[in-house]
């Protein structure tokens, strides 16, 4: 039998994109509002989150508990200590993983899940703050939280009103305000972070200092003055890194010869055999320090679409060379120059 759910007519099709663009514009406009109602409930919430000395505890079922769980994570990740405590199972145990020097973040779109009603007592109790992210000014968890902060949507992207959708975003949009606005005003930098993303891409770049993966020694393809191009050619090859560094009487570099260099030379003349290095090489080419992060490295060589950056000290001394492929991996890019 045919299945008359799954036909498509061109009507159907033609309002696939439009409908698509009303649910992000009813998603943009719950972020708005939530923007437009920070008020001092927001900065209260902040100023409570800072002198906590113990971790930020966050909570709330169903979709909302979702949520929590991702700004759990950004906290944790941005200098903000915080755990995923979820209510059911914190009233049936899980309450003890809690102490005195907590705060609490409660999340429910109504203020009023059960859940949450009947396990914010047990934090008052024991006089652990309470901070709630919820679209009802007047609800019972609004009432009984130090501070509170408006996460409520005018209406929902889904069509039916039933499904949490733009009030799940815009509570996100408030968890994010929250863990960037505390990373702020902790001076929370990239070092920290790396320090939270050991294993992380992201981390990788950030930990690793050009000093640490830079190219030394006899493995730096080198040539000096009035060398003839066909010996430049046979270093280029020996040393497989696609470029000759040139050095002074000082070992300060004073040009590069990369294969683009080479391409460059043989359209304008044909004939290199008679040249020699300073009639091909880029004069001065950019240089990073041994210290420097490798990130910085990677963008400057990005900046210029270069794969290959010397590395000296601060009296222009050659030290070593880093080559794109030792930051990025092995045949995972290259520029073409």
């Amino acid at each position: 039998m045919e299945n008359k759910d799954l036909l498509l007519i061109d009507e159907d099709i033609d309002s696939i994109l439009p409908a698509a663009k009303d649910v992000i514009e009813i998603e943009m406009a719950g972020i708005k509002r939530v923007r437009d109602h920070l008020d001092e409930g927001f900065v209260k919430a902040i100023k409570l989150l800072l002198k906590t000395k113990g971790r930020v505890v966050v909570t709330g079922i169903g979709k909302s508990g979702l949520v929590g769980r991702k700004i759990t994570a950004t906290l944790a990740s941005t200098g903000t200590p915080s755990m995923f405590l979820h209510p059911v199972e914190a009233m049936h145990g899980d309450l003890g993983m809690v102490t005195k020097d907590d705060i609490i973040i409660a999340l429910s779109n109504s203020g009023e899940t059960q859940e949450l009603k009947d396990l914010i007592p047990a934090f008052k109790n024991r006089g652990i703050p309470v901070i709630a992210l919820t679209g009802n000014r007047e609800s019972t968890l609004a009432r009984i939280s130090e501070a509170m902060i408006d996460t409520g949507v005018e209406r929902e992207a889904c069509a039916l009103g039933l499904a949490p959708t733009a009030s799940t975003t815009a509570t996100l949009a408030a968890g994010d305000a929250l863990a960037v606005v505390l990373l702020n005003m902790r001076r929370f930098n990239e070092e920290d972070f790396r320090k939270n993303h050991p294993a992380g891409t992201l981390g990788d770049r950030l930990r690793v200092h050009v000093r640490e993966v830079m190219i030394t020694g006899t493995d730096i393809p080198l040539a000096r003055p009035g060398t003839g191009m066909p010996e430049i050619l046979k270093e280029m090859d020996l040393r497989r890194l696609g470029s000759v560094l040139v050095l002074d009487g000082e070992e300060s570099v004073i040009g590069i010869v990369t294969d683009g260099d080479l391409r460059r030379a043989l359209i304008d003349t044909g004939d290199l055999s008679g040249k020699v290095v300073e009639q091909v090489m880029t004069k001065n080419p950019k240089s990073v320090f041994p210290e420097a992060l490798a990130a910085d490295a990677l963008a400057l060589m990005e900046k210029h679409l270069i794969t290959v950056l010397p590395v000296v000290e601060t009296n222009g001394q050659l030290v070593g060379v880093i080559h794109l492929h030792d930051l990025l991996g092995k045949g995972q890019f290259k520029f073409v120059v």
